[in-house]
Formats: structure tokens, C-alpha cells, sequence
């Protein structure tokens, strides 16, 4: 790692617990298997005849219980996060699931008996104030009413997810954080000809390099690795699309997406449409852009390793922590001071764990923990401008959790659609603060493709992904998929996301394998474009907007989930029910294309 990017911060996880042996855990581990025994042994079939006041207070202590049990997970979590590969830290995560599953099969009786409650009989309950603050909670929890089982079966399928579907996640973290990618170092470098075994972050961050042979070498290098682990990663995908098949079919969701949905409380038929929409929209955004790229880089197709390659007027130096947190909080701050200081609180404590390293989890998140304490967020920073942008994407997430957190355990997590708001919004105040300060017209252009690239890995290509998934799923219905099969999918959704400017060969047809989404949250990925598209139109209204705007803003955060997307836009005028609005937030997009040819 460069000198530049030395002393990259790390996480101090002791605000959740001192350590894995720590006698504070085990004490909540206890505690919490005393309180589930005895709230099941309070309220279990008793739901029906309690008051509005009984309700609530019921209510009440199971969230309380929610909360130690979500920081049990929360620090096992992160703590694998931080080393997948270590075989202790992995079988404390694995315990910590087994523990926890045993203390909530207690728990799950609560649930499944409100959902049985009439509405009539909810609706009377509500009219008391105790039981009235958690109306939201309940509207959500309802939404899945008509695809509940019996209590039985709940509780069969809740105590075998730690060895059924749990267990082939954990397979696939361990197995990629495990890989090692050779790479030789180019002539003409410090270390020219050495070869070293990279990280999948390391690599992945090279396919971006300036440099084309190195662009070549890393993902040449990529997709062989994959290849060789390729049977590995089409069992769990297979196992896992068949997993979810079965409980589809018990629980009688119409489409794989289905329950995706329901959770993310949006109908089938929007997300149909803003995929639709995207997938229109292909010829004039994704084969447009592309069309042009290949023409600057003076060749009539690009390869697959030149899709995110920089241009040379793109800003290529490695920019130092300390920069990127300038950049970042200045962005905020010129929206919003109180934005800015709470983004500022991420670098004043050790909240961030930044530096890549072996076993690290690769990629980005920021988990939101539990309100009583606080949220965390994961980097593999490695100084690009994208870097940066990933930081404002993530504090974008951490300044949302923590203005969500008074609404409580139960209330403050937002549907996927709208958790990528924030943290969408806050990319697009930095984008915009360095471009406004850039008057060099070749950087200009470099930094306006280079924001393009960004907004169609953010939405053309997750859409191609969610096209892969739901292609993937609805055929394992009919029998297991080959890994060349999983290959064949993944270049006809790539060929048509990304048009005729590319040749899509060799290992590419591997890529899907290192995708996380695919494993952890099936069609969590058209979450990034509903959230791109969304921000689109909302960033044109605070364009458009008189003051004001950035209280309204942070009061929508406030909300965490207890409001829909219908009510939590109508203060600015949107409406994502409406086709055009989709249309709208891809225009954004288009504009920036258009500015980009007029540059030509």
C-alpha cells in the first residue's frame, strides 16, 4: 500500500462488547434466554385478550429483547466482517447464530399470533396510545400476513436457517475471502516482475487502473481463479435458488422477487416498471456512453476489462484520507451543518475500518447496529476518486441510521428502496461540490464519465443483475443449472446491458460467482437503481427548491421506517407511482451523456 494511505483508520468495536470471550456478552447472551422464557411464558396465546395498554407494553419488551439480541449479532457480524478467514472468528459467528436462533424460536409465537389477530380486533387495541406508537410495525409486519405458516412450520423453518441457508452463506464469505489472486507486477514499477497474491478487493480496485495491460492482467487473473472455484460457487447458487424455491412455494409467492418485495413494501408491478423502464433505456444511456468510450479510446469495441477504465483526463492520484474526509464533510456541510456534523462524528471516533486487508470482507457497508449504540462502516479504501465516493456513499448511510435511531429496534430500518436514499443523495452532493471546482475542461470531462460510469454500474448494471437473478431462478424451478448455464445467463443480461461496444469472452462468463448480493439478499440489487432513480428526481427538486429544503430532507431520514415512499416524498412533489417518474431520474442521467458528446 502506498505511503499515502498509511495509517487508514480501524474500527474500535468495544462500544458493542469488549471481545468475543468478554463477560458482558455472554451476560446479554443469558439474559436474554431468561426474558424470552419468560415473555413467552407471559404472553404466548394471550395476545387476543389484551387491552390497547397491554398491547403496547407487550410490545415494548420484546423490542427491548430485539435489542440486546440485534447487538449480539451486530458485533458477530462485524467482527467476521473484519476476518472471514480466521477459523475461530468464524465459528464464534457461528455460534453466535446458533445461540441467538435458540433464543427467538422462543420468540416467534409473538409475530405469528398478531398476524392472527382480526383487524377489527388490532384496529380497537390501537386506539390506545401504548399500542398506537408501534402502528407502523405493525402495518409492516401484516404485509407478510398472507404468507405465513403455521406456527410449526415456523418455528421448523426459523431453527434449520442456522443449517440450511445460513450455513451456505457463511460457505461462500469464507471461500471468497480465502481466494488469492496472482498478479505480476508491470515492467517499469518498483516491484516490476514481482508477483504477489492480491485480495478480490485489491484486484478488483486494479481493474480500474489507468494502466490497460494491468486492467487486462486483473481480470484475466479474476476470471481464472474463478473458473477454478467455479463448480464451488454454481452449488451454492443452485442450493440456495432451490432453498428459496421451496419456501416460495409454502408460503405461495407469486414470483421469485415476490417476498423481496413485500419486504421492501413495493408492489411487483412497480419494480417491473422501473426494470422496464431501465432496460428501454439501454440503447440511449449504457450503449450510447459506451459507443462514445470506445471512440475516445480509439478502437471500434471496447474489452471487457476497459469498462470502468479511467480516461486519461480522469483525476488518477492517490488522494490521501484525510482529503477524502475534507471533501466528503465540506460536500455535507454546504447541504447541511447538522449533516455534516454527524458525518463528522465517523472520524472523530473509530467507526470506520478503512484499509484493505486479507480476510477482510470485501466491498462497502455501513451496518446501523442497535440505537443505543451506534453505526459502523466497512471500507477497502485504496485512494481513487471512487473511494471517495464510496466513503460519501456509506456516511451517507450512517448519517440516515443514526437520525432514524430514536424511532427504536422496531422502527428504525427502512425498506431497501429507500435505505439507498441517503446514502445515493449524499454521493451525488460530493459529485457535484468537486465538479463545481473543477474548471479545466479536460478533468471536467473526466470526472463527468467517470460520475457516468458510476450511475450506470448503478443502475443499468444492477438491473442486468436483477435480470440475471430472476432469469436464474425461474429456471432452477426446472432443475439445477450448470455453471455453464450460470455463464450463459450472465453474458446475454451483460450483451444486452451493455451493448454492441463490447466483446464479452473468455472468464467474464464467471463474473457473477464474487457477487455477494446473490448470496446474502436475492434481488436486493434493483434496490441501487430504484435509490439512483429516486435521488435523481429528488437532488432536481433541491436544485429547484427555495430554503428549506435540507430541514425537509433530514425530517424525512428522521422517519427511519415508519412512513411509505408515497408519504415520504409528497413534501417534495414526487410521486414513484407515476411511470414518468422513473423516466425522470434516467433523464439525469441521459443529460449527463449529452453533456459528454457535446464535449466531443
Amino acid at each position: 500500500m502506498s505511503s499515502q494511505l498509511k495509517d487508514l483508520p480501524e474500527w474500535d468495536l468495544g462500544d458493542l462488547y469488549p471481545g468475543p470471550d468478554s463477560p458482558q456478552l455472554e451476560a446479554d447472551f443469558k439474559a436474554a434466554e431468561k426474558q424470552a422464557l419468560s415473555f413467552a411464558e407471559t404472553y404466548k396465546g394471550t395476545l387476543g385478550g389484551l387491552d390497547g395498554a397491554g398491547l403496547g407494553e407487550a410490545i415494548s419488551r420484546y423490542e427491548s429483547l430485539s435489542e440486546i439480541l440485534y447487538r449480539i449479532m451486530s458485533y458477530a457480524g462485524l467482527v467476521f466482517a473484519g476476518d472471514q478467514s480466521d477459523p475461530e472468528i468464524a465459528r464464534f459467528f457461528q455460534t453466535a447464530q446458533e445461540r441467538v436462533t435458540d433464543i427467538t424460536t422462543h420468540l416467534l409465537f409473538f409475530t405469528l399470533e398478531l398476524n392472527r389477530l382480526d383487524d377489527e380486533v388490532l384496529d380497537e387495541k390501537l386506539k390506545h396510545e401504548a399500542a398506537a406508537h408501534y402502528a407502523p410495525w405493525l402495518r409492516d409486519l401484516r404485509v407478510l400476513r398472507p404468507h405465513q405458516l403455521s406456527d410449526d412450520l415456523e418455528a421448523l423453518l426459523h431453527e434449520k436457517h442456522v443449517a440450511g441457508s445460513a450455513a451456505w452463506i457463511r460457505l461462500f464469505d469464507e471461500s471468497m475471502a480465502a481466494l488469492r489472486f496472482p498478479f505480476t507486477s508491470a515492467p517499469g514499477t518498483d516491484s516490476s516482475g514481482d508477483t504477489k497474491d492480491l485480495t478480490e478487493a485489491e484486484i478488483l480496485n486494479l481493474m480500474s487502473d489507468p494502466d490497460g495491460p494491468t486492467r487486462k492482467q486483473a481480470a484475466e487473473s479474476l476470471g481464472e481463479v474463478l473458473d477454478r472455484n467455479i463448480r464451488l460457487f454454481a452449488l451454492i447458487t443452485n442450493t440456495l435458488a432451490k432453498d428459496k424455491e421451496v419456501e416460495d412455494k409454502w408460503r405461495h409467492y407469486e414470483k421469485p422477487v415476490s417476498q423481496r418485495n413485500r419486504a421492501n413494501h413495493v408492489e411487483d408491478e412497480v419494480v417491473d416498471a422501473l426494470a422496464d423502464s431501465v432496460g428501454r433505456a439501454y440503447p440511449s444511456i449504457s450503449h450510447r456512453y459506451y459507443s462514445m468510450k470506445a471512440r475516445w479510446f480509439g478502437v471500434d469495441r471496447l474489452d471487457y476489462w476497459d469498462r470502468n477504465a479511467p480516461l486519461p483526463e480522469e483525476d488518477d492520484r492517490l488522494i490521501p484520507w484525510d482529503e477524502a474526509r475534507t471533501t466528503v464533510l465540506d460536500a455535507y456541510g454546504a447541504f447541511s451543518g447538522e449533516m455534516a456534523d454527524l458525518g463528522g462524528r465517523f472520524f472523530d471516533k473509530p467507526w470506520i475500518d478503512a484499509p484493505p486487508r486479507a480476510g477482510k470482507a470485501s466491498g462497502a457497508f455501513s451496518h446501523p447496529t442497535v440505537p443505543s449504540a451506534h453505526p459502523y462502516i466497512l471500507l477497502n479504501y485504496q485512494g481513487r476518486i471512487r473511494d471517495v465516493m464510496t466513503l460519501a456513499h456509506e456516511l451517507g448511510h450512517g448519517v440516515h441510521q443514526i437520525l432514524a435511531a430514536p424511532q427504536g429496534t422496531l422502527m428504525s430500518e427502512t425498506p431497501l428502496t429507500l435505505a439507498e436514499t441517503a446514502s445515493v443523495f449524499g454521493e451525488m452532493l460530493v459529485f457535484r461540490a468537486v465538479l463545481d471546482k473543477q474548471s479545466d475542461p479536460a478533468r471536467r470531462k473526466g470526472m463527468l464519465a467517470a460520475k457516468v460510469e458510476d450511475m450506470l454500474n448503478t443502475v443499468v448494471r444492477q438491473i442486468a443483475m436483477y435480470r440475471f437473478e430472476e432469469t436464474v431462478h425461474n429456471e432452477r424451478r426446472g432443475g439445477e443449472l450448470t455453471a455453464e448455464r450460470l455463464g450463459e445467463i450472465w453474458t446475454e443480461v451483460q450483451t444486452q446491458a451493455l451493448g454492441p461496444a463490447f466483446r464479452l469472452g473468455g472468464d467474464f462468463r464467471h463474473f457473477w460467482a464474487y457477487i455477494p448480493h446473490f448470496i446474502h439478499s436475492p434481488f436486493y440489487v434493483y434496490a441501487y437503481a430504484f435509490g439512483d432513480c429516486l435521488v435523481n428526481s429528488l437532488y432536481a427538486a433541491y436544485q429547484d427548491s427555495e430554503a428549506g429544503f435540507a430541514e425537509k430532507y433530514l425530517q424525512m431520514l428522521r422517519a427511519g421506517g415508519t412512513l411509505r415512499h408515497q408519504e415520504l416524498l409528497a413534501p417534495f412533489g414526487l410521486n414513484a407511482a407515476d411511470p414518468a417518474f422513473w423516466d425522470k431520474g434516467l433523464g439525469v442521467l441521459s443529460g449527463f451523456i449529452d453533456e459528454l458528446e457535446g464535449m466531443e
